[in-house]
């Protein structure tokens, strides 16, 4: 049978207990961890100095005045001093006598975590067999006999007994630190509350999960450490755990905009442990997946259905353009043809739409001046503004180049602020604001100062052919722009403002683009003369480059040469690993970049963009640059 945590410190406690020896350990910051019966009965301790947590410096005063070391003059310098002495503590070992006229030895060792352990023995009796032993020889008596007897027994009991306590001290020890190394080793944060809802235990990972907040929680709140946004967000769950169900949950940290998943499990005592995770780039690359495959199911759905709607269009078109060419016709006849006519040419146009809407589209991401971009976006959307209407941007960026498919954001970013156009009439403000989102996103506010979103639209405004437009609207604009944010991995929001107007918030990955380097590249391609281009294309960019034609082949490479600053791999490589897997094998600091033939809609083309930036087989110097050259500006 497993034995539990609990169990096994109600254990240690009662071990401790059963020495007659007093003991107590206290941590380097002089608070009490753990102390046994004998300790409090020794001294006479009231129960809050003898719980965990309990202060050094209120021990030694609650003696010190009960006139444990005799008379004080100044209490407040002699507690002083001892808490001094304590700070820096040193092994030692004395003897004293107490003002009951008992006498104790005190013996203390520092444990290699910080704190110490003391042990305090009463040695009475032992002090009064040594005062017979020096007493004349012929004042031996037979009750001398007898106390050098016990001494004796004394003696092996107390040996055994410091025994005894070095072997549970060093098991303690080595359990302790066991159990730390473990916790901190996992990229998670991991820590247990009890039913009042106070950290009892946690290792030092939550601010790497949720940043700006504190590492050493232990007896604070949860919801003092987490904040009220995300204490909020997890008590439910936390709830349901202290009344004994396990509980799973994920949740957006409104601070920092990351996406956590945190479990509990409860305890028998009424507390929970926990377990929390960062899964903002998992949840990322799952958004990304769902509206690939949604995309894919639209397109073998409606194919079928454009194509017949195709032919039935072109039959149309030429019935009522032999109709038209007829003489006869009487004058609203022709008015009808015509009319037929342009609703034709406009099913076709739609039909033109679907395609863009269904075709798969490869994001291709190249090093983008995002500065420079918005001032882009203000150029293309100037001239399509009535007079009476003006176009405000703001830019919260870092100067710092990032990848992103500049032509879909850019098509994207217009067709909101058109929206926003049309949403206003002839007069009115749109504000355009740009900003890095806690180093997770880059976002886009697109707000306006117009009537706002009705119901409906915040509802279905995503929807495909949902549109407010009438037969001026194909419904599609704004579908289009959720798919391409989607397929990012990113996200579009839509509501109302508080002071009125509709607002679009549009967040994509943030993905720093590579830092430009004359470094070692590292090129992984199992084709000889392939491999020879892109070898000459580097070194004409002033790179090093050494090759490999595997993903086992390189990752050896990686592990005996650490200066290596960028690696080039092709995703279908001989071996049983491919690009992918190398990229998913190698640090994350060092930037890499995949390469391949392969169709965009290939299963590990998609994976691939997911992880890297991805290049399209057969590329230029002038393809590959701007991927590894921040500099360079996107437009070139």
């Amino acid at each position: 049978m497993q034995i539990s945590e609990k169990q096994t410190k109600a254990m240690t406690s009662a071990g401790l207990n059963l020495i007659a020896q007093a003991l107590s350990i206290y941590d380097s910051d002089l608070n009490l961890v753990v102390s046994n019966a004998p300790f409090q009965q020794m001294f006479n301790l009231p129960q809050t100095l003898v719980t965990p947590g309990a202060t050094f410096e209120a021990t030694i005063r609650h003696i010190a005045s009960r006139g444990e070391y005799g008379p004080v003059d100044d209490l407040d310098a002699f507690v002083t001093e001892r808490v001094e002495q304590a700070r820096a503590f040193q092994p030692h070992y004395m003897e004293r006598t107490r003002a009951n006229g008992r006498t104790i030895s005190v013996e203390g060792s520092p444990l290699p975590q910080g704190g110490w352990v003391t042990v305090y023995t009463d040695i009475t009796a032992t002090k009064a067999q040594e005062a017979l032993l020096r007493a004349r020889s012929d004042a031996l008596s037979d009750q001398l006999l007898a106390h050098t007897e016990q001494l004796s027994k004394t003696n092996r009991e107390l040996a055994a007994m410091i025994t005894t306590l070095e072997e549970t001290k060093r098991q303690l020890t080595a359990s302790e630190a066991r159990t730390r190394l473990t916790t901190e080793m996992m990229p998670a944060h991991i820590a247990h509350v009890d039913a009042s809802g106070r950290y009892t235990f946690s290792n030092r990972k939550l601010s790497s999960v949720l940043p700006d907040r504190p590492d050493n929680i232990v007896g604070l709140h949860i919801g003092t450490a987490l904040g009220p946004y995300a204490y909020g967000r997890i008590k439910p769950a936390l709830d349901d755990a202290f009344g004994g169900n396990p509980a799973l949950m994920e949740f957006t940290d409104e601070a920092t905009a990351r996406r956590i998943r945190t479990s509990f499990t409860p305890d028998t005592l009424g507390g929970a442990y926990i377990l929390s995770m960062d899964i903002t780039e998992e949840t990322q690359t799952r958004v990304a997946l769902q509206q690939t495959r949604k995309r894919e199911l639209a397109a073998q759905m409606i194919s079928g259905l454009a194509h017949d709607f195709s032919n039935l269009l072109t039959i149309i078109l030429g019935m009522q353009s032999r109709l038209g060419r007829l003489s006869d016709l009487p004058p609203d006849a022709q008015k009808l043809v015509e009319g037929t006519l342009a609703a034709a040419r406009r099913g076709g146009t739609l039909l033109g739409s679907i395609a863009d809407v269904t075709e798969p589209h490869a994001l291709r991401p190249t090093a983008t001046d995002a500065t420079q971009l918005l001032n882009d976006l203000e150029v293309l959307a100037a001239p399509t503004l009535p007079v009476g209407m003006q176009l405000v941007s703001h830019n919260q960026m870092p100067d710092q180049a990032v990848l992103l498919d500049k032509g879909r954001v850019t098509d994207s970013l217009l067709n909101l602020i058109l929206n926003a156009r049309d949403a206003c009439g002839t007069t009115g403000q749109i504000t355009l604001t740009q900003r890095l989102v806690n180093d997770v996103w880059i976002e886009w506010t697109v707000a306006d100062d117009g009537p706002g979103f009705s119901t409906t639209s915040l509802e279905r405004g995503i929807d495909p052919f949902f549109t407010t437009k009438g037969s001026e609207g194909s419904g599609l604009g704004l579908s289009m722009v959720y798919d391409m944010t989607k397929s990012a991995g990113g996200d579009l929001r839509l509501r109302n403002g508080a002071d009125g107007g509709a607002c679009v918030v549009l967040r994509l990955p943030y993905r720093p683009a590579l830092p430009a380097t004359t470094g070692l590249v590292l090129l992984v391609e199992d084709d000889d003369d392939i491999r020879a281009t892109v070898r000459d294309m580097l070194m004409e960019n002033g790179h090093s480059v050494i090759e490999a034609t595997s993903a086992d082949e390189a990752t050896a490479l990686l592990a005996d040469l650490p200066d290596i600053a960028l690696i080039l791999s092709d995703i279908q490589l001989i071996g049983e690993a491919s690009g992918l897997d190398l990229a998913r094998r190698s640090d994350t600091q060092t930037p890499f970049v995949l390469m391949t033939s392969l169709p965009p809609d290939h299963e590990m083309f998609r994976a691939a963009q997911l992880l890297a930036p991805v290049l399209r087989k057969p590329f230029d110097l002038d393809d590959l640059t701007p991927l590894i050259t921040p500099a360079v500006k996107a437009a070139q």
